[in-house]
């Protein structure tokens, strides 16, 4: 499948200002079924220097600085990508790690300790007992891949998904007492599930195509858990299933705002706060 992307953000500052350096992640992320095949990001002003660098969590992202002053900031990504069919279940989770799985348990996942320090990030829950409680009531299985699927497929039946125009996220405690949310918003409620009971998770924040997806999902964000030997799953609750060719990832970390698209400052006197307006269209070619 072939796809073109056009993404366009454009930020007003209502008077002239310095831009200070900005962070741009709004570059696909390596995948084995993703190709890019034509790459275009342009930016007004010009940068005075541009260049292409990696986070500490290996997320690529162009790093720009500027000179003089604007009223606006208009970023234009344009990329044809070529997608492959994989089948997301196409894959063996490691013994050791199988073994310690103990559905019984208060934390039924556990991983080595030797890759604890790099995993404990991606650990770190808020201890909300009636998440824990919720991720716990559907672990009524043997096989960690059918609680997976049916945890997601939970949130998918119990939440409704909304759209949200608004940037702030909600926290997990919020978007369990409302019964809906946003993609971003029931993300961030899985990932903190998912953690409660013992498995890393991260925040991925990316596009999306899919006939299912309503009008305005494009731009999109789901979590990826790690499972030894399969490495970063993705699991989408938006829909209750789990990621495959239609996400195009930009950007995965254990803080979701990590994974924002746009990264930077201004300056300026009497600053006033910058309105932004974006808007995102994929087409199969």
């Amino acid at each position: 499948m072939r796809l073109k992307i056009q993404h366009n953000t454009t930020y007003n500052y209502q008077k002239l200002i310095s831009l200070n350096p900005h962070h741009f992640y709004l570059k696909p992320l390596q995948r084995n079924y993703l190709e890019v095949e034509t790459y275009s990001l342009k930016i007004v002003p010009e940068p005075e220097g541009m260049n292409e660098r990696y986070s500490i969590e290996g997320n690529p992202y162009f790093q720009a600085w500027f000179k003089g002053e604007t009223e606006n900031m208009i970023i234009q990504v344009e990329f044809q990508v070529q997608t492959r069919h994989f089948n997301p279940f196409l894959f063996l989770i490691d013994q050791w790690f199988l073994q310690q799985f103990n559905p019984e348990a208060d934390i039924p996942f556990s991983y080595e300790p030797n890759d604890r320090p790099i995993l404990q990030p991606y650990l770190n829950h808020t201890g909300n007992n009636l998440l824990k409680s919720y991720s716990l009531g559907k672990l009524n299985t043997n096989d960690p891949i059918q609680f997976l699927t049916q945890l997601n497929a939970a949130i998918h039946a119990d939440w409704h998904h909304i759209i949200r125009e608004e940037e702030n996220l909600w926290s997990a405690a919020k978007t369990f007492a409302a019964g809906k949310g946003s993609c971003r918003d029931l993300s961030f409620m899985l990932m903190e599930m998912l953690r409660h009971v013992g498995l890393a998770a991260r925040f991925v924040s990316g596009y999306a195509f899919n006939p299912e997806l309503e009008k305005g999902h494009e731009l999109h964000a789901w979590v990826e858990t790690y499972l030894p030997g399969a490495g970063w799953v993705g699991l989408d609750p938006s829909l209750g299933l789990m990621a495959d060719k239609h996400y195009i990832p930009l950007a995965a970390s254990f803080l979701p705002e990590n994974t924002l698209p746009v990264h930077g400052t201004y300056g300026g006197e009497n600053l006033k706060p910058s309105t932004l307006q974006t808007s995102v269209s994929i087409h199969q070619i």
